[in-house]
């Protein structure tokens, strides 16, 4: 018997660095059980040790990285291994985590999508070890944000991956992030199951857990968002008022609420929805000071979102809200905050956002610290069937700001022209907050055609001035394949990289020797749909338009793949779990393309007769599907599709 061994030099008492090592050694001994792994703990490189891969930063390693503006907050990684002996680093903690992963790819790991079952670990003898890697990642920003309806390990799964696939940061929205943990566990969309008790201590508790375990993989830590307008004033700020129970207004808080029709009230019964009156100087003050507190108690933190109410055309009317832009009041408010957070010594970074009234930038007010923001441009109503680059010229004026009286753009190229009006203010840094995959990827059943958009926008965000995105999107978005999601992180880890060998190679690992069948069968659902590139945003499908162009090829196409599918999910091996997630997918394509059928026909009452029965076959398999597709929000993107009211319900 050969014996084979393999040692690993820890650089320093880094918590990231020694989670880097453990994960070197867990999967090198997944990769060969009988592999020795010796692990040596020293706080410099000693170049008498022999046999060594030091993992981790040196001061004899900084020479080995490729250049980056910023060390701290930009990734560079360099690998260098020649049997069995070299280095693992990188400019930062994150950076050297994700160059541990990038060794384990070369030596034949890899991870197709969140959680174990994404695992690709082949079993072979780790011996003669070479590998090397010097890159730079093309974007600051590579990161998730927590959205949809999530168990704790949804989250944590997804925490996981950011490192395994090249990304480094992870955003959780809110103080309490309750929303998104009661979607799930109360189960109010599907009746197939019993509500499970979770009260909001429970996920801060849940929440102090993932916040570990952001920390120990070094993750950039985004928190908050939504929310000031209404935690500071004895608001709930856990979500958008799951419970539906009529919002009860603080006594002496009143007098601070926006001013809307004459009434000073909560705007839809939703105070993470309510805007205050800004041009109160207390209302200000209360805010900011609940922000500088909130930084300066959790130094964890990294980047805090200071965002207002939710939603467009809720500002104030007072006479003194109406003599500024919504945008003005908010940058007096930023300049407010960062002068505290100056004072009492805290260097958190704050986000600040171009968002529904926000978009239009402020006409008398300037930033006096640059330096203490991040600019986070959010084109929530642009359409997702078209890209950025196609769009860069706007011709025309932009609609003047008209308080309460906003038509949101559409078009890219007004979106962006939004951007640049507030670019000539601001020249630091900033990224992209989209949602690709929040609700636009459902309209494409093969996922294709949105990763290819997907990937053509981050490959191209440079060109808009933006570095970089944080992807507002559902945990739970791998019905059928985890393939816009990988493609997001590959065009932001390497803006050049070649899209078509990358889906290649996708596929290959998720679905093995008949991984070029899958994409040419979701790439032929993909072409045959056309509804993902007609709407925008996914409220509304306009009704003049084809959503497909050959439903019974659709049906054909389906009907002639399941044996392939059948023949491989009975084949015992790493990829059979997703083999077998395509056979729930070849049904509930049948369901979906016979629901937009009699929508395109005008018959919306047995589209919408359709939809229910689709909803129904996803709640009764959301225990078996649970890691991959989110029940609860198909039931959103299908009502808003067929155009149903917002309370509609389809679920018996």
């Amino acid at each position: 018997m050969t014996y084979r061994r393999i040692r690993f030099g820890q650089l320093g008492s880094s918590e990231v660095v020694a989670f880097a090592v453990s994960e070197l050694a867990r999967y090198l001994n997944m990769m060969d059980p009988q592999l020795v792994v010796d692990v040596l703990q020293t706080e410099q490189l000693t170049e008498s040790f022999k046999g060594v891969i030091w993992v981790g930063q040196d001061e004899k390693l900084k020479e080995k990285l490729p250049a980056v503006d910023d060390p701290k907050a930009d990734d560079g990684i360099a690998v260098k291994v020649v049997n069995g002996e070299g280095f693992i680093t990188g400019t930062n903690g994150i950076s050297v985590l994700i160059a541990a992963y990038r060794f384990l790819k070369a030596l034949g790991c890899d991870w197709v999508r969140p959680g174990i079952e994404g695992e690709r670990i082949p079993k072979k003898a780790v011996e003669n070890v070479n590998v090397e890697i010097s890159e730079a990642a093309s974007y600051r920003h590579r990161g998730i944000c927590i959205e949809g309806a999530d168990t704790y390990q949804n989250v944590l799964d997804m925490i996981d991956y950011v490192p395994k696939v090249g990304m480094n940061e992870y955003f959780m929205q809110f103080l309490v992030p309750g929303s998104f943990f009661y979607r799930w566990y109360w189960h109010n969309s599907n009746p197939y199951l019993e509500k499970e008790e979770l009260c909001a201590d429970e996920v801060a508790a849940m929440t102090v857990s993932l916040e570990k375990e952001i920390t120990r993989r070094g993750i950039r830590y985004h928190k908050a968002g939504h929310g000031w307008t209404c935690a500071p004033f004895g608001f709930d700020a856990t979500g958008w008022n799951e419970s539906g129970e009529e919002t009860v207004i603080p006594e002496g808080v009143e007098q601070y609420l926006a001013l809307l029709d004459g009434k000073r009230k909560v705007f839809r019964n939703i105070p993470l929805d309510t805007n205050l009156c800004y041009s109160n100087p207390e209302v200000r003050r209360i805010m900011t000071d609940s922000i500088a507190k909130y930084c300066r108690d959790n130094p964890q933190i990294d980047v805090l979102h200071f965002w207002l109410g939710d939603g467009p055309n809720n500002q104030c009317e007072c006479e003194k809200c109406t003599v500024k832009r919504p945008s003005d009041w908010y940058v007096m408010m930023l300049n407010e905050l960062d002068a505290k957070l100056t004072e009492q010594g805290t260097e958190t970074k704050i986000v600040f956002l171009l968002y529904v009234d926000l978009l239009w930038e402020p006409v008398e007010e300037k930033l006096a610290n640059p330096s203490r923001f991040i600019m986070m441009f959010a084109p929530i109503t642009r359409d997702y069937g078209k890209n950025y680059s196609d769009f860069l010229e706007y011709n025309g004026e932009l609609p003047p700001y008209e308080c309460n009286k906003l038509r949101l753009p559409k078009e890219l190229s007004q979106n962006l022209e939004h951007l640049r009006r507030w670019q000539q203010q601001f020249d630091g840094d900033s990224f992209d907050y989209d949602y690709h995959l929040m609700w636009a990827h459902m309209a494409d059943p093969g996922y294709e055609r949105c990763a290819k958009n997907l990937f053509r926008d981050m490959q191209d965000l440079h060109k808009i001035g933006i570095n970089g995105m944080v992807s507002c999107q559902i945990q739970r978005c791998f019905f059928p394949t985890a393939l816009p999601l990988n493609m997001m992180a590959a065009a932001l880890w390497n803006e050049n990289e070649n899209y078509e060998a990358k889906v290649e190679a996708y596929y290959n690992a998720a679905f093995g020797a008949d991984g070029p069948l899958v994409h040419e069968y979701l790439g032929t659902l993909s072409d045959l749909m056309t509804l993902y590139v007609s709407p925008a945003f996914g409220y509304k499908t306009e009704s003049d338009i084809s959503f497909c162009k050959d439903y019974g090829a659709v049906r054909k196409l389906v009907d002639n793949f399941i044996p392939v599918i059948e023949k491989n999910a009975a084949v015992n091996n790493a990829c059979r779990e997703d083999w077998e997630l395509l056979k729930f997918h070849a049904e509930y394509v049948k369901m979906f393309i016979v629901c937009f059928r009699a929508l395109e026909k005008g018959d919306a009452e047995e589209s919408k007769r359709l939809a229910k029965a689709l909803v129904d076959y996803v709640n009764r398999n959301e225990i078996r599907l649970q890691k991959v597709i989110d029940g609860e929000n198909i039931q959103r993107v299908m009502r808003d599709r067929l155009n149903l009211p917002r309370n509609t319900r389809l679920i018996d």
